[in-house]
């Protein structure tokens, strides 16, 4: 396996594992301060919505599919 794709799953492991431990806080908060709830939901569904629209991005664009057909 070569060194940058190494690199960048240890990358996305942390960065799951952070956003993990970020939304647990954030949803404590808001079990424990039921003002800042709306609050805590806002930086979360900014995320879903940003993630949303990649992935829907990525399943429409036909450019991308024209590399998947090329035999290696």
């Amino acid at each position: 396996m070569p060194l940058d794709k190494l690199v960048l799953i240890i990358i996305c492991v942390i960065v799951a594992a952070g956003l993990t431990i970020w939304l647990g806080v954030l949803f404590v908060a808001a079990l424990e301060n039921p003002q800042i709830g709306f609050v805590a939901i806002l930086p979360v569904a900014l995320i879903g919505y940003i993630v949303w629209r990649v992935i829907a991005e990525r399943m429409k664009n036909k450019e991308d599919d024209h590399y998947d057909r090329i035999e290696k």
